[in-house]
């Protein structure tokens, strides 16, 4: 079996004070895929920047203390590559590749948007560059045996059962129709890709995987479910398990997302 996590940890110097260490200890994860670290390499402690027992590898953004991801693997990748291509993003901490036997595991932050406002334009612009991006690195996987796996957080929710307030947020960047027909594009046939815990969760509500810290929405699951694995449809098959490490209670959260982790058969 082959275990891979994605987390948006919210700062990782903020969760690694919180649990986030005591999670990374326990996992028996073979990769995780983090966002928003919102560090330089450099700015972490020893132990969360190279945690004992894996390769850890960072993607920070110019713009000091903001997006930021990440990739720890327990294999020395054969591998790695920061950015998709795009200039405008090659330096914003959104995106990092690793090749791994067999399979090509991203870690990706979506930016997040706000409509009528420059951020959703530059969120426009990313969706406008990656989907291209998403098809030639599926490709080129399929041309050299290899799958493909693009985790994180993709700061879109792509169906009205992915949050629970959805009617109130068909006009809030997130939920928008263009948005929401992109990530169709991404799991349909031009993007090639599968909702791995969408298809193995076809008839649930949620599960979500972020919830505002805000009023009481971790207790009373009002959440949003943005945070995916996009895999080629081989790999995507082989999936044995999906499931979202749902803190016990509020207080024992130490990002305001969770963990989304996926087994599937080696």
């Amino acid at each position: 079996m082959y275990t891979v996590t994605t987390v948006n940890v919210n700062g990782l110097r903020a969760a690694a004070k919180k649990g986030y260490l005591d999670w990374l200890r326990a996992t028996t994860a073979d990769v995780v895929c983090l966002q928003e670290v919102r560090a330089e390499a450099d700015q972490l402690a020893p132990e969360v920047r190279d945690p004992e027992g894996w390769h850890a590898f960072y993607a920070p953004a110019a713009a000091k203390g903001r997006a930021g991801v990440a990739l720890l693997t327990r294999q020395k990748p054969e591998r790695v590559r920061v950015g998709f291509g795009a200039a405008e993003f090659e330096d914003s901490g959104r995106y990092v590749e690793a090749d791994l036997p067999g399979m090509t595991v991203a870690s990706l932050y979506l930016p997040s948007g706000e409509v009528g406002t420059e951020r959703q334009e530059e969120k426009e612009r990313f969706l406008d560059a990656f989907l291209p991006y998403l098809r030639e690195l599926r490709e080129k996987a399929a041309a050299d045996d290899r799958e493909v796996l693009v985790c994180g957080d993709w700061n879109i929710a792509h169906q009205e059962a992915d949050l629970k307030n959805w009617r109130a947020n068909r006009k809030n960047s997130g939920f928008l129709p263009e948005e929401r027909a992109w990530l169709s594009r991404v799991f349909g046939t031009e993007g090639g890709y599968v909702d791995v815990v969408r298809e193995r969760h076809p008839d649930q509500e949620g599960p979500y995987n972020w919830w505002s810290y805000r009023g009481r929405a971790f207790d009373n699951d009002s959440g949003w479910r943005i945070d995916y694995h996009a895999a080629t449809p081989a790999l995507a098959a082989r999936a044995t398990d999906a499931r979202i490490e749902r803190a016990s209670e509020h207080a024992a959260r130490w990002s305001d997302h969770a963990p989304v982790t996926v087994t599937y058969r080696a």
